[in-house]
């Protein structure tokens, strides 16, 4: 292992001891040994730790695709510097990183392990905490809307939850492309911030037919994209306003985690729609690995490359400001758990990140 020559014994670690409903009860801050990165991992001291809602079922213990062992550090997203690096790894250290945790736990912490294919450079002109607000959430919109979508420049796409993380970045990455934009959200506050974000028509979910609203303005055409981190409550209304060989864009389930594992697709639907349907699943991984990974769970894994080309993208519209993260809380490392219910029980908009120093 190769590091830099000053690194403490233990780090401090929010870590999950039993699951539970509430995460200002079920976490604890615990300290805990520095974790060791083994081949072809980093080890990230962490500056900033976004919060995302995936996190909550590392405390809840509910509809995880992989189970972890318990005590569990959740956390799926860090910002930071490479303190230390495995074997098989290149020149690395000091490097300032955007990075996903192994196995999509571990963040809620000081010092973070990441395989280095879910690593991505995060140049020093963008400052922090807007440097930790543009991982995740542009990675899922951009591979959505530019790799599995494939946007055009004049086409109209449908963004749903757009206040928040994804939404926000989907919003500004349609309109780089020049796609008309429509957005919804579940207050006025949100979506005037949709607008903001440069959204030509926001809508209030929670008060109109946003379906309705889209076939008028297209004139019963449709749109060309959905983008979808809702799922279950919109997916009906959203089918119905998706235009003939339109892309439907499944980026997330949060109306209703629960059916995430379940069937919910009505095959007609889809036939009858005349539409074409797109997963995102935000991980990457290299061309040695994604081979095996696909051989022992069938799931295809984003290449490295693509997540590299992505981040460079993203940096660029920052700098010539077409772009902007949307921060809605910042939090210190001891307010982790209550910033985490807020973020669950939908009172933030954007990104709501923790300064662990």
């Amino acid at each position: 292992m190769k590091s830099i020559s000053t690194l403490p014994e233990s780090m401090r670690a929010w870590r999950v001891h039993a699951w539970g409903a509430e995460p200002e009860e079920t976490l604890t801050l615990d300290r805990v040994p520095l974790p060791e990165p083994g081949p072809g991992e980093l080890l990230v001291r962490a500056q900033v730790i976004p919060l995302n809602l995936n996190d909550l079922e590392r405390v809840t213990g509910k509809n995880m695709m992989a189970r972890p062992e318990l005590p569990v550090v959740p956390g799926m997203e860090v910002m930071g510097v490479v303190v230390a690096a495995g074997e098989g790894v290149g020149d690395w250290l000091e490097r300032r990183v955007v990075a996903m945790p192994k196995q999509a736990t571990g963040g809620f912490a000081e010092y973070a392990v990441c395989p280095v294919a879910s690593a991505f450079d995060m140049p020093e002109d963008i400052p922090v905490p807007e440097a930790g607000a543009l991982y995740f959430p542009y990675h899922l919109a951009w591979l959505g809307l530019v790799d599995r979508a494939e946007l055009q420049t004049g086409e109209k796409v449908l963004i749903h939850a757009g206040a928040g993380g994804a939404g926000s970045a989907a919003i500004q990455l349609a309109k780089q492309r020049g796609a008309t934009v429509f957005a919804t959200a579940g207050s006025d506050a949100k979506v005037e911030l949709c607008r903001e974000l440069g959204a030509d028509l926001a809508i209030n979910y929670a008060t109109e037919d946003f379906s309705a609203i889209v076939m008028s303005e297209t004139k019963n055409a449709g749109v060309d994209v959905v983008f979808d981190p809702v799922g279950e409550s919109v997916m009906g209304p959203s089918m119905d306003c998706t235009a003939y060989n339109g892309r439907y864009v499944m980026i997330g389930f949060a109306s209703n985690k629960a059916v995430a594992d379940e069937k919910m697709i009505v095959p007609r639907r889809v036939a009858v729609g005349n539409l074409k349907l797109c997963g995102v699943l935000l991980a990457y991984a290299d061309n040695a690995v994604a081979p095996l990974m696909k051989k022992a769970m069938g799931w295809n894994f984003c290449p490295d490359a693509l997540g590299a080309r992505a981040m460079s993208e993203i940096v660029e519209a920052v700098r010539s400001g077409g772009v902007r993260p949307v921060i809605g809380e910042v939090s210190n490392f001891e307010d982790l758990p209550r910033a985490l219910t807020r973020l669950r029980d939908r009172l933030t908009t954007g990104r709501v990140l923790i300064l662990p120093d």
